[in-house]
């Protein structure tokens, strides 16, 4: 199998001067929502990749990546750059185990992320599995200030189409809203916060976690939730908690 395929840029979207979205053209192989494949773009004589996850649903024509710009960082500068018709190399076959695949059998869903980790949680929702499977689905975003509350259109679609099923929790660390929660998602979940947003219990019987962001939420809202019963989910030990890690 060849180590990348060449596809091409058919939209930038500049969310603000950080956060964007690249809608590309290519031939990679089928996916499972939640997955991940890597993008990356020839610099100094050899492709530079890294992992991104595909906020389109499988099936869509167009593969949809949200990412965030790190100054110093060798690619993600550089995808901020590109325009539409530029070329781009996409590792052909997606990976990772945040899909509903590996999710046992459970009565809610609670999708919990930061920044750019909600993408793989977007292409989740585009699909019809989690409304066949779970009576409730929350969806909480974190970001530090509102204009990082990205894709509320998509998510307005989504609320009209399950208003009693699906519920939207933004959360905003450095500013505050009338409509968001104030802080970070781990001191949510310990105090009751979201809870009492969503309006249901988030108990080991009733929910199923996933957790897609930066590393620091991850690491401290395992503890939260380990405090509350809950753990890691493995195919051997069934939990109640998926998270992906390809920082």
């Amino acid at each position: 199998m060849a180590q990348w395929v060449e596809g091409r840029v058919i939209e930038r979207i500049d969310w603000t001067p950080r956060l964007h979205s690249l809608c590309i053209e290519a031939a990679i192989e089928p996916f499972k929502a939640g997955q991940f494949t890597k993008l990356g773009l020839e610099i100094g004589g050899e492709i530079v990749g890294r992992p991104y996850s595909i906020v389109s649903a499988p099936g869509e024509p167009l593969l949809e990546f949200y990412f965030s710009t790190v100054p110093e960082g060798p690619l993600s500068p550089r995808l901020a750059q590109l325009d539409a018709g530029s070329p781009i190399q996409l590792a052909p076959k997606a990976n990772g185990f945040l899909v509903l695949d590996e999710v046992p059998p459970s009565i809610h869903l609670w999708l919990l992320a930061t920044g750019t980790g909600i993408g793989p949680f977007l292409s989740i929702l585009k699909t019809a599995e989690p409304w066949q499977r779970f009576q409730r689905v929350v969806l909480v975003h974190a970001a530090r200030a509102a204009e990082e509350l990205t894709y509320r259109r998509a998510i307005a679609r989504l609320l009209e189409a399950e208003p009693k099923r699906f519920s939207y929790l933004p959360m905003l660390s450095r500013e505050p809203a009338d409509y968001a929660l104030a802080g970070r998602i781990p001191a949510a979940i310990a105090d009751g916060r979201l809870e009492a947003r969503a309006g249901l219990a988030l108990e080991p019987a009733l929910a199923h976690v996933m957790l897609c962001g930066n590393p620091a939420m991850i690491e401290d809202a395992l503890a939260a939730l380990a405090a509350r019963g809950m753990r890691k989910h493995r195919r051997k030990e069934p939990g109640q908690i998926s998270i992906e890690t390809y920082w």
